[in-house]
């Protein structure tokens, strides 16, 4: 296709942040963007249809699939961006609470996923774009159940890639550093706080307040995943910022002391 005419993409958790300024890019390059929201949404004045859609819901990861479907016939790329994240030490969080968020972030992707697969694989072609993030590739103290589902999404994602390219279809990952959103929107804290934490999650957060306010803007994100999704033999992961680089080499590269060192160091943590 030519780049004023993509394809048809549909990008979750599209409402705001990195989802929102990634589906008005892809709608720049030429696709024809549909944008889901938990909540019912007016689309966007330059032209993203918006659709209800609760990841976490089988029917409703269904509904919305078959709507673009009846809509356009097709679906040529899939960005699955939706999210929450959690902070708070490991053991301040229930299970239940565990489950809720790798439900959105895991499980959200998987359903999202699986609804799309026999479409792309009827058309023999067909990309789906997994928004992963750094955490995904080192530790992260006080944020380690959310570090925990972008390291599901690392596996998951590099696996189905193979399992699916004879079909057509590739899956790749794109991998945020440290984005400015709102720091608020998407953050739950632990259900079953405990006291002996409490002064280091308070640092933990002012911390992540301060890193948030210098991280790269949504649209280096947005960028990535444009490349991502027109790079004809794509790659399996795409680093988004300068930041995001530097830890993939950091991890890949250095010994592990070093990266424990610096991590320490950096979450500002005893030796």
């Amino acid at each position: 296709m030519s780049k004023k005419e993509r394809g048809i993409a549909l990008v979750t958790g599209a409402s705001s942040g990195i989802g929102l300024v990634t589906a008005k890019a892809l709608l720049r390059d030429g696709y024809r963007v549909f944008g889901t929201s938990r909540k019912p949404m007016a689309d966007t004045a330059d032209g993203i249809t918006m659709l209800v859609c609760d990841v976490i819901d089988d029917q409703s990861v269904q509904s919305v699939v078959d709507e673009v479907l009846k809509r356009t016939g097709r679906i040529d790329l899939l960005v699955n961006n939706a999210g929450i994240g959690l902070l708070g030490g490991a053991e301040e969080s229930t299970t239940a609470q565990a489950k809720a968020v790798f439900d959105v972030n895991v499980f959200g992707t998987m359903r999202m996923t699986n609804a799309v697969l026999p479409v792309m694989r009827r058309q023999r072609s067909g990309r789906i774009i997994n928004l992963s993030s750094i955490l995904g590739l080192i530790p992260a103290p006080f944020n380690a159940l959310y570090a925990a589902t972008k390291h599901a999404i690392e596996g998951y994602s590099e696996s189905l890639d193979h399992e699916v390219r004879t079909q057509g279809i590739r899956v790749v990952l794109v991998e945020p550093g440290v984005t400015r959103t709102s720091f608020e929107e998407n953050i739950t804290r632990p259900d079953r706080p405990l006291a002996v934490y409490d002064a280091v999650r308070a640092d933990a957060e002012k911390l992540m307040r301060e890193i948030v306010s210098k991280g790269d803007a949504p649209e280096v994100v947005a960028a990535t995943v444009v490349k991502a999704a027109n790079t004809p033999s794509p790659k399996r992961r795409y680093t988004a910022g300068k930041a995001a680089g530097q830890v993939r080499f950091i991890r890949r590269f250095l010994p592990e002391s070093f990266v424990d060192k610096s991590l320490r160091k950096f979450n500002k943590l005893p030796d």
